[in-house]
């Protein structure tokens, strides 16, 4: 018996605080429709009931603050590690078996979250299309003669078919994005290093990372808060720093004599209408020069970058070729073209071309583009596999080639095939924050449902820091619901996300202060745990005014966080540890105060 639940993070959340569903009910409905047979070839292993009834019972009776997405189902493209269960990439000759899950699937279990299964992709992640996969060809959930987008293909379906709450796709050349825009969802593509690639197969392995396709951007941005982490295990990880915009904006668009949209009169047609759209979001549209970031997207494919994927292959490929795809096998087999001076020479042409493009963002907050210029019929796609595979990286390619961030966001439906168009919002690196902000505003402007379900779009709130803002971490009496977190919402402080710093801090008790307040001490030994902080975002006029007010032994120093990042925030001088109370063991000041009410 299927169970009447919106899987959107918001619904769930409040059926799960009403007590209307619980987390086993849940789990079960989403192994059901992971069953639906309207949409085929989306599933390569599901997890067993067992082991998904495990996670569950591993949950508490109710949501907490600790669990942001307490049971909330999720879809793992099938060249991302879950314990157990096999990987494939997209080939049966190539299986696996891992016995740790990758660090962003392990951060997301952490969080409540529970794993469906693992969904059908392009072989080796090598294609935008989703039909070079021996486990059969996805389809668009509002058309079956249509591509679903790939590489990952049985991602985005499963968000968008109602399947998942979100899924986790990987992005080298546009597979968070194209697949996004085909099916009416958003598609969330880092900045590189944001989000941990061990235990991910590569498919370049300097370009890669993981992606995140959900129904709105407040959910990918759950999401995002949730898996992103400094991982010193892998190479490419970085520390997540924050950078962005405010509510007025420019925005670039393509100038008339640069859009290409094949042919795809009706795409040409929802382009104007979104830039209509993101100017009433507050933007002021600027023209920009697209040659060199077109330049690039190029180089992607023309260029020795294509060898990275013959090296994430191995051996397989010089002794099993045969056993890939053939299309995948043209693709991957070309890498034999290019040598060391050719990727040298690819480098350099690289930064010429970069250098260009670091004009635009002179005078341009992001960039407005069409997610992809049309789309295609699966037959059209299996008569010319490479051209137009090509035509759909017309504007993704050169993203990660360039070390920016994008949002891929619905726009709009074609009048006359009923399919979806998508825009992306693309801004420099670590802009995330800030693109997926203004990403919930377009949507919720442009409004309709998730995916090709009956969820509606809905305006949610969205806090975000704002260009030239301050992050300022509290640990105690500034939290919300303690007595001076009065202090920030007069001053229209923001709350941005609860945290945790690093495990070098010390938390105490100070003696003799009303209201209670604590007192944090930096510590060079390394402990189990950080403290828990919450990050509030202030103007510079605020902050100062803020801080006029703080009195001894309180200070504002620079706090260390989990992540590897760092943010302003209280310390406390020594002296205001005489008699003070060290009280660690708790983790953070709320646990502490609940300690003394019990």
């Amino acid at each position: 018996m299927s169970l009447d639940i919106n899987f959107d993070l918001t619904s769930l959340h409040r059926m799960y605080a009403d007590g209307e569903v619980t987390p086993e009910q849940m789990a079960l409905e989403a192994l059901r429709r992971a069953e639906d047979g309207r949409y085929p070839n989306v599933w390569i292993t599901k997890i067993s009931q067992e082991k998904l009834l495990e996670l569950v019972r591993a949950l508490p009776a109710k949501p907490t603050a600790e669990l942001p997405l307490y049971g909330v189902p999720f879809a793992i493209k099938d060249n991302i590690d879950l314990a157990g269960i096999k990987t494939t990439v997209g080939c049966p000759d190539f299986v696996f078996l891992p016995k740790e899950s990758a660090t962003v699937i392990q951060r997301l279990i952490a969080a409540g979250a529970l794993p469906i299964g693992k969904t059908n992709l392009d072989q080796f992640a090598t294609g935008l299309v989703g039909v070079r996969s021996p486990f059969g060809v996805c389809q668009s959930v509002f058309n079956p003669r249509y591509i679903s987008g790939g590489s990952s293909s049985g991602s985005s379906v499963a968000v968008a078919s109602g399947m998942v709450t979100f899924a986790l796709g990987t992005d080298t050349a546009g597979s968070g994005r194209v697949p996004a825009a085909f099916n009416n969802i958003v598609g969330h593509k880092p900045t590189r290093g944001l989000l941990s690639n061990r235990g991910v197969f590569p498919a370049c392995r300097s370009l890669d990372c993981v992606s995140i396709f959900a129904g709105s951007c407040h959910d990918a941005q759950a999401v995002l808060e949730a898996a992103a982490a400094f991982d010193a295990a892998d190479p490419y990880s970085r520390p997540r720093t924050e950078t962005g915009f405010g509510d007025t904006f420019k925005f670039g668009i393509l100038p008339a004599a640069q859009r290409e949209f094949f042919g795809d009169a009706e795409a040409a047609a929802l382009y104007e209408q979104a830039i209509a759209r993101l100017r009433d979001c507050g933007g002021e549209p600027v023209e920009f020069d697209y040659t060199p970031f077109a330049q690039v997207a190029a180089l992607l494919y023309a260029g020795p970058w294509v060898a990275e994927r013959r090296w994430a292959v191995g051996e397989f490929f010089a002794k099993h070729a045969e056993s890939m795809h053939p299309v995948v096998r043209e693709i991957i087999g070309g890498a034999v073209k290019y040598d060391a001076v050719a990727a040298f020479d690819a480098q350099y042409k690289l930064q010429a071309l970069a250098q260009a493009t670091r004009e635009v963002w002179k005078n341009l907050d992001v960039l407005l583009l069409p997610t992809t210029g049309t789309t295609y019929r699966i037959e059209e796609l299996l008569a010319e596999p490479i051209k137009l595979n090509s035509n759909l990286g017309y504007y993704t390619n050169f993203m990660n080639l360039l070390d920016l961030a994008g949002v891929a966001v619905p726009a709009g439906f074609r009048a006359g095939n009923g399919l979806p168009f998508g825009i992306t919002l693309v801004g420099p690196t670590f802009s995330d924050d800030a693109l997926l902000a203004l990403g919930a505003r377009y949507h919720q402007a442009l409004g309709g449902t998730i995916g090709n379900t009956k969820i509606p779009v809905v305006s949610q709130p969205f806090p975000v820091k704002k260009k030239g803002d301050v992050l300022l971490a509290v640990v105690g009496a500034h939290l919300r619901g303690q007595p001076l977190n009065h202090q920030l919402t007069s001053r229209k402080a923001r709350f941005v996300k609860q945290a945790n710093t690093s495990p070098h801090y010390r938390l105490y008790a100070l003696a003799n202060t009303q209201p209670p307040k604590p007192g944090l001490k930096r510590v060079a030994e390394k402990l189990s745990h950080g403290i828990e902080i919450e990050i509030w975002s202030l103007d510079h006029a605020a902050f100062g005014s803020f801080v006029a007010e703080i009195p001894l032994p309180l200070g504002i120093g620079t706090l260390e966080l989990e992540d590897g990042g760092s943010v302003k925030g209280f310390l406390c001088e020594p002296i205001g540890l005489d008699g003070a109370r060290d009280i660690t063991e708790f983790g953070g000041w709320r646990a502490f105060r609940q300690s003394l009410t019990k």
